[in-house]
């Protein structure tokens, strides 16, 4: 079968710049059935670089029979076998697909979070153990995003392909203009519509992704003071976690915590969401996107959190290479709009309906 000469290139792009792979070392490749085309241009991309591939694929249409059918001791079962796994790799490259994106749709949000927490160990190794194991989260088109995001699969593809392949070492070199107005432990402020809300910032440590963690990259994020945040935002575009689609979200916080929440639908799954640890009500991660190529909100939260004039909170875990301060099991992202209000940072205005003034 013929191959998309982009999906080669993206491949060539993941290996040798986003974790830039060595030789002899080993680098775990994962990804649904779906990704197969893509995770076989890795596979060899790898294998040119003189390095050793590790495959894994994810079987189609079990998640749901797992939530459905599975045993508390078969939930509460901690994969020690593929923790051994990870910990001998030096790279990862996670595949972000999916075959049914409303999958978990029914599935209880008690057992998923549950679950969740049982892993956590694993994600947070690969996600914050970086002198041990570097990562890549890397999109590729397929059938159920592409409809998500309302578009056929050919447009799907050019968005996709356009927001990966491009000039990353000119984006960088933006994205550190804005890096520069958070270095001083900064205070921010969110005002306009939606939202009121007020933090202070690990600034010293916060960090651009320039295609080296997810791909596409495009944000600069860092984790706020944990019990710094005051005020209420709501979020005017969904927020989606394994399948479940949140709408209308609104967050008040009251030193650090969020003291009152609500949403149009599956309010259910936000409160059990907020409740599955105790820093799980605080913010990890506060987000701004920065990729030029990413304009449209496609329910695919790889791509939305990069959107130019959008904000995102994460509810959760804080990575540490931003100064940590939170652990949770979760590290749930939510997307605002900021075309109708200012990010104000030690009192100046940085960004004014989602145009930069630097």
């Amino acid at each position: 079968m013929p191959v998309d000469l982009r999906t080669r290139k993206l491949a060539q792009l993941a290996v040798r710049y986003s974790v830039f792979v060595k030789p002899r070392e080993k680098v775990i490749i994962s990804g649904g059935s779906e990704a197969i085309p893509f995770l076989v241009e890795l596979y060899k991309e790898i294998i040119l670089q003189k390095a050793h591939p590790i495959v894994r694929i994810h079987l189609p249409d079990v998640s749901d029979f797992f939530y459905k059918y599975a045993t508390k001791e078969q939930i509460e079962n901690f994969p020690q076998y593929w923790m051994d796994t990870v910990k001998q790799a030096d790279k990862y490259i996670g595949v972000y697909t999916d075959l049914n994106t409303k999958e978990l749709t029914s599935a209880e949000p008690k057992k998923i979070t549950s679950r969740q927490k049982v892993t956590r160990p694993i994600s947070d190794y690969v996600v914050n153990e970086k002198d041990k194991i570097r990562r890549c989260t890397i999109a590729y088109p397929v059938q159920a995003h592409a409809q998500e995001a309302e578009m056929s699969l050919t447009e799907y593809e050019n968005f996709v392909y356009q927001a990966c392949i491009q000039d990353w070492k000119k984006l960088g070199k933006q994205m550190d203009k804005i890096l520069k107005k958070f270095k001083k432990n900064s205070e921010v402020h969110l005002i306009g519509e939606n939202v009121d809300l007020k933090f202070r910032v690990h600034g010293d440590k916060a960090t651009a992704d320039k295609g080296e963690e997810n791909m596409p990259g495009g944000e600069v994020f860092m984790a706020p003071l944990r019990e710094s945040l005051n005020g209420w935002i709501k979020f005017e575009y969904p927020a989606i976690e394994a399948g479940k689609e949140v709408t209308d979200i609104e967050l008040k916080f009251e030193n650090g915590k969020v003291i009152e929440s609500k949403a149009s639908k599956n309010e259910d799954f936000l409160k059990e969401m907020l409740v599955t640890d105790e820093n799980a009500s605080y913010v990890g991660e506060f987000g701004i996107g920065c990729n030029p190529k990413i304009t449209k909100f496609t329910k695919n939260l790889l791509f939305d959190e990069k959107i130019g004039g959008t904000i995102h909170l994460a509810l959760g875990m804080a990575y540490k290479e931003n100064g940590g301060g939170n652990d949770s099991a979760i590290h749930w992202d939510i997307v605002k709009d900021m075309s109708k209000a200012k990010i104000i940072v030690d009192g100046k205005v940085i960004q004014k309906d989602g145009k930069w003034m630097i």
